[in-house]
């Protein structure tokens, strides 16, 4: 039996950012885009020090966001989103949150194993079309990030079908 916990909301977006942060006391959201992992490029999210940076195809408005934390690996929603990336994530506190660009936080459930090393499973549907608008009131693109506890691991594209996905992929 898996033990999951969900939660949804709408998140707001500046410059197609948000942030999962982890707990402690020294971890802030990161001030510029992180670097994407050098061998094994996922694009959307990328991982540093306590904190995922996560892109949205808008750049500007609100998004539609679920976060899954689990107990293992919940499985990968492959016929509900286009886009589908994975990487490790290690947390310090036991605790992340979610946050929006220049403030607003989302409370996550409380990760099953406590500190240490995580799986990050990043989902998105209408990446394209939300860029294609750029600015918007009305959700257009939505996500799914699945946590759950798993040794430290290399990163991988488990769905790539957008041209958003092929753009952060890109080499600098």
């Amino acid at each position: 039996m898996t033990d999951s916990r969900s939660v949804s909301f709408d998140l707001r977006v500046s410059y197609r950012q948000a942030y999962l942060v982890d707990d402690t006391d020294d971890a802030m959201g990161p001030e510029d885009l992180l670097d994407d992992h050098p061998t094994h490029p996922v694009g959307i999210i990328r991982v540093a020090d306590g904190c995922a940076f996560l892109l949205t195809g808008l750049h500007t408005g609100t998004v539609g966001f679920s976060v899954t934390v689990a107990d293992h690996d919940p499985g990968a929603d492959a016929d509900g989103y286009e886009d589908i990336v994975e990487i490790g994530f290690e947390s310090e506190a036991g605790q992340v949150s979610l946050h929006e660009w220049g403030g607003k936080l989302h409370e996550l459930p409380e990760l099953p194993a406590g500190p240490g090393w995580y799986r990050l499973r990043y989902h998105a549907r209408n990446m394209d079309e939300a860029a294609e608008a750029d600015t918007s009131s009305e959700v257009i693109d939505h996500y799914l990030l699945q946590i759950w506890p798993e040794s430290e691991s290399v990163p991988r594209v488990v769905k790539a079908t957008s041209g958003s996905l092929a753009y952060w992929r890109r080499p600098s």
